[in-house]
């Protein structure tokens, strides 16, 4: 049984390596990133092939994730009726700051993005590619779900989520926790170019009446509109639509049982 269970383990950890990457890679670097011999990564990989989690390139010969996983994705998502509950006032904060707003959901001691509104008109627009999962260290959303831990817990999921392995990520262990605790005191949090160079960002938690942080919205977009000036205003926005959702939250629940 024990060998069961490492083997699931270690099939959901490349499909987890897969979907965070969100490119083709090969045998070798699977291996190496898991700690894994070749032979075993290659027997698992084949496993997932078989029954379609997994694809591998014809021409190169390399490993991707099927859309078998976005496709579940989205039909969980749709039975929450998350989305359907919480896409309005996205859209009215992405109408109010003519900017992207991105919502994201708290998964363990991760976030996942789920939703996102594309509310700029003219001139550059911040259009990110959705991967699953939010860097916790670097962005907005991720400081804003670790100022509301505790300071140890914060900093090790931090380092756990391995966003120290990236540049500029955790530059300053004490600059990183001053961050989180000004973000704490204020109830938003912001990445001023931290995880994409000319992009700014800012953030506030989704916490429920119990106390519970179940996700976090944002509004991001160029630092040229963006600016010093608009920081205030912006996080005003974004902290209202954050209790707009958490009042609407329990509603989702609600949703479900009806049907």
């Amino acid at each position: 049984m024990r060998v069961v269970n490492s083997l699931v383990e270690r099939c959901f950890a490349v499909i987890e390596l897969l979907a965070t990457e969100a490119c083709a890679m090969r045998l070798g670097e699977i291996a190496d990133k898991l700690d894994l011999q070749k032979s075993a990564a290659h027997r698992m990989l084949n496993v997932l092939c078989e029954i379609g989690w997994v694809e591998q390139e014809q021409v190169t010969g390399f490993y991707k994730l099927s859309l078998r996983l976005a496709i579940l994705g989205q039909r969980f998502l749709s039975a929450t009726h998350l989305t359907d509950v919480c896409q309005p006032v996205l859209e009215e904060l992405a109408a109010e700051s003519a900017e992207l707003v991105r919502m994201a959901v708290v998964q363990g001691e991760t976030l996942t993005w789920i939703a996102q509104v594309q509310g700029a008109r003219n001139g550059l627009k911040y259009q990110p590619e959705m991967v699953a999962s939010v860097r916790l260290a670097t962005t907005a959303n991720g400081r804003a779900y670790l100022s509301t831990l505790s300071p140890k817990d914060a900093l090790r999921i931090a380092i756990k989520s391995g966003d120290d392995g990236q540049d500029g990520a955790i530059a300053s262990i004490e600059d990183f926790m001053d961050e989180l605790k000004l973000a704490r005191k204020r109830g938003w949090a912001i990445s001023d170019e931290a995880a994409e160079p000319g992009v700014v960002a800012i953030a506030a938690p989704i916490t429920l009446a119990s106390g519970q942080t179940v996700g976090t919205v944002s509004v991001a977009g160029p630092s040229s509109r963006l600016t010093p000036e608009q920081h205030d205003k912006t996080a005003s926005s974004v902290l209202a639509t954050a209790a707009k959702l958490a009042e609407l939250w329990p509603l989702r629940q609600s949703r479900v049982q009806e049907n």
